[in-house]
């Protein structure tokens, strides 16, 4: 039987050759910097959960920080990112309630 994946071939032109290089480190770190986003997401809203509104608001502000600089550098969009800060925002302050 044979494997699920069909073999990819290798670019024959140099530039193609590059671009692929290129491609795996640029894969590499946006998996990276996505990574980071969903852990600073999912931390707050662990926080949340657990009902530690000053460590959430503690985490929402490092949060903040790391959802604008993925949103910037292009890994998800900025409408995404910011209607995820929007939605943790609101799930902090209802802390308080």
């Amino acid at each position: 039987m044979a494997s699920g994946k069909p073999k990819k071939k290798n670019p024959r032109l140099a530039s193609g050759r590059k671009r692929a290089r290129q491609d795996i480190k640029l894969n590499a770190a946006n998996s990276s910097l996505r990574s980071k986003y969903r852990t600073a997401v999912k931390n707050v809203e662990k926080a949340v959960l657990a009902g530690d509104k000053a460590k959430a608001t503690e985490l929402f502000g490092m949060m903040q920080a790391v959802v604008d600089t993925v949103a910037d550098k292009g890994i998800f969009h900025k409408n995404k990112a910011a209607r995820d800060k929007s939605r943790i925002s609101a799930k902090v302050k209802a802390l308080a309630a």
